[in-house]
């Protein structure tokens, strides 16, 4: 499967790039490469494969989210190390708009 160059100029514009004559001719022999790996994937037989959802098997690898209680004096230090506060909470600058 070839991609064409107006199609990798508009991905380079979907994505807020701007690529050069050369890089928008090296992008898209290599797209066009792995959308080709793609293709030949297509055509491999996985009626008897079992699904996984993740190949090491494991569920999570992050801890449990636990409140931990603290003792007043401990809790006053960490808030006078606190840029802001509101209503006796930790503000922080918005992450999403």
């Amino acid at each position: 499967m070839s991609i064409t160059k107006e199609e990798i100029k508009h991905i380079a514009t979907l994505a807020r790039i701007g690529l050069r004559e050369e890089e928008i001719n090296k992008s898209q022999k290599e797209l066009s490469v792995v959308l080709d790996y793609f293709k030949k994937l297509k055509k491999v037989d996985t009626k008897k494969i079992n699904s996984v959802g993740h190949i090491t098997r494991v569920n999570s690898v992050y801890r449990n989210d636990n409140i931990e209680e603290c003792s007043e004096n401990v809790h006053k230090q960490i808030m006078k190390n606190v840029p802001q506060l509101k209503d006796n909470q930790i503000k922080v600058r918005s992450v999403l708009k």
